[in-house]
């Protein structure tokens, strides 16, 4: 059994990076300059919408987050997962429309491919430049195996469905299949053959498209019979980031709750002196503080263990922190709606920003029922 550092791992750098995010959050993201970016127009037969801001991320590319978990030898700073996790959290904390975790997540897909064609993408990820993953299928499914998307003769046909951050991403990575297997490509977002079609989803802080590609000539990362394997070794780096976006817009919904049942009077009281508002409260606490261990011990046995020595013990720890995180996300939300009274359901509170967040968050990768039925595979497999 491979330790684990003391305190996952999180060193003086790690710190540094995000306490630096936590003042770059409270400078510039505020809830309510958040809500009124993105919650300006209530009319719900409005366009969908794509909206952020380009000048914070192009501030956030020169403070070295996009660049944080690209390898040194691809231009990044290399460092460990546990980082990602860190600046991933205090953008859930702050609701921070961007396509961070979308990029990081590639970063993780391109991390595995092992190739200098997935370097050279990395190397624009280093720079600042925003990619998602169009690895989905239209029933939902991420399986490699499963995909809509096919290749010949270097150039991709196919729909990828449920892209994260698709509007604002410049470069995507597409899973598609030929006769040789599944591999994984970069194609620019803008290329010729590229039709973007923006879904309507609940998350006012993201956007979803599904993508179609007809004829596009596409740069091989990952060769065909490879492409599934990198997929597959990326994943839990990819729960555990998701995980921690729930645990910190998880911790803004406790932390607001909080505030308001200590100012707000009822029968002369704080809502906080009674039973039925504190003890849940606690429990919500309870829940994210299991939701960030997990989310953080995840990732934290990922870098104890480069080698996969026990890259089924990292499984299940992932699987375990999306399950925890997703189970988390709704309790707290449920909560802060319920315990706002007659506002917290009202569009001027901004507590649905956090909320929908969460109920999207709680769906990517996987809700909690999914993961603990593989969880229960594994452990019962495991016994047998």
């Amino acid at each position: 059994m491979i330790e684990q550092p003391k305190n996952f791992g999180f060193g003086e750098d790690e710190t540094m990076l995000r306490d630096s995010a936590k003042k770059f959050f409270s400078d510039h993201c505020g809830a309510d300059k958040i809500h009124r970016q993105v919650a300006g127009n209530p009319d719900i037969h409005r366009n969908i919408e794509c909206i952020w801001d380009k000048g914070l991320w192009q501030q956030i590319t020169e403070l070295g987050w996009t660049a944080a978990c690209v390898p040194e030898a691809a231009g990044g700073i290399g460092m460990p997962l546990v980082a990602a996790v860190a600046l991933a959290e205090e953008a859930g904390r702050a609701a921070f429309p961007s396509p961070l975790i979308s990029t990081f997540n590639t970063t993780f897909v391109l991390r595995e491919c092992n190739s200098a064609a997935a370097n050279d993408v990395l190397a624009q990820i280093a720079g600042g430049k925003p990619m998602s993953l169009a690895i989905t299928n239209q029933q939902g499914s991420w399986e490699p195996t499963d995909t809509d998307v096919s290749i010949d003769n270097g150039q991709l046909n196919g729909t990828a469905w449920f892209v994260q951050d698709a509007r604002k991403a410049e470069g995507l990575v597409v899973s598609a299949r030929s006769a040789a297997g599944i591999g994984l490509y970069y194609v620019a977002a803008d290329a010729d053959g590229v039709a973007i079609t923006a879904d309507g989803i609940i998350d006012l802080t993201r956007d979803q498209a599904h993508i179609s590609f007809t004829g596009v000539t596409a740069i091989e990362v990952a060769a065909p019979g490879a492409g599934d394997t990198a997929l597959a070794h990326a994943l839990p780096a990819i729960q555990a980031v998701i995980a921690a976006d729930m645990v910190g817009a998880g911790e803004w919904l406790l932390q607001t709750t909080v505030e308001y049942a200590n100012t707000r009077v009822q029968f002369d009281r704080p809502l906080g002196f009674f039973q039925a508002v504190k003890h849940p409260l606690v429990n919500v606490m309870l829940d994210i503080d299991r939701a960030k261990s997990l989310a953080y011990s995840a990732a934290c046995a990922i870098d104890s263990d480069p080698e996969r020595q026990e890259w089924a013990n990292t499984v299940k720890l992932a699987h375990m922190a999306k399950a925890n995180a997703s189970d988390m996300a709704v309790f707290a939300s449920s909560r802060a709606v319920q315990f706002h009274g007659g506002i917290g359901f009202t569009w001027e509170c901004y507590v649905h920003l956090f909320f929908k967040r969460q109920m999207h968050n709680q769906m990517l990768f996987g809700d909690a029922r999914y993961h603990r039925a593989i969880l229960a595979d594994m452990l019962i497999g495991q016994a047998a």
